[in-house]
This record gives structure tokens, sequence and C-alpha cells, in this order.
């Protein structure tokens, strides 16, 4: 009987340990502020005919919603300094 209580707390104890552990990185993850990416990693990710350049088509999310904002020498393509230079987008407003 003890050895099966023993085993017992030994188990709650340590999924105890796992959630606070797991609570806590969670915490620290939320703190951080998450960089927006450089012109360099949007073109890895994004620049599918790798010229360069990031056209209408190859974008997406904010990027691809104010292209025309960004895209100040209207040439149909956002360039690193029309990136640098881009309107940052607004912040979600928290409820």
């Amino acid at each position: 009987m003890k050895s099966k209580t023993l085993k017992t707390v030994v188990l709650v104890f340590g999924i105890a340990l796992f959630m606070s552990t797991n609570a806590n990185a969670q915490s620290q993850d939320h703190q951080k502020r998450k960089e927006p990416p450089t012109f360099s990693e949007l073109l890895k990710e994004l620049d599918e005919n790798e010229d360069g350049k990031l056209s209408k088509d190859e974008l997406k999310g904010p990027l691809k919603d104010d292209f025309y904002k960004i895209d100040t020498d209207e040439d149909g393509f956002i360039s690193e300094e029309e990136f640098k230079n881009a309107p940052k987008p607004e912040r979600k407003k928290r409820d």
C-alpha cells in the first residue's frame, strides 16, 4: 500500500512540476516582443522567382494589403528601401 501511495505522490508532483515549468516558459515567450522580419528574411521566404524584389503576387498579410502604400515608386515591386520606409501596421487592440 505504501508503494502505491508513494508512486501516486511522485506522479502528482511530476505533473505539477511539468505544468508550472510549461506555464512559466509560455509567459516568458509571451513577454518577448516578436521582431518584424528583415527584408532579406522576407526575400528568402517569399521571393518565389528570386529576382531580389517582392511583387504583390508574392506577398501576403499586411504587406499585400498595403502594397500600393509601400510601393512608392509605383514600379510594381517592393524594394528594400521601400520596405524600410513602409508605414508600420497598426497594433490590434486588446479586449
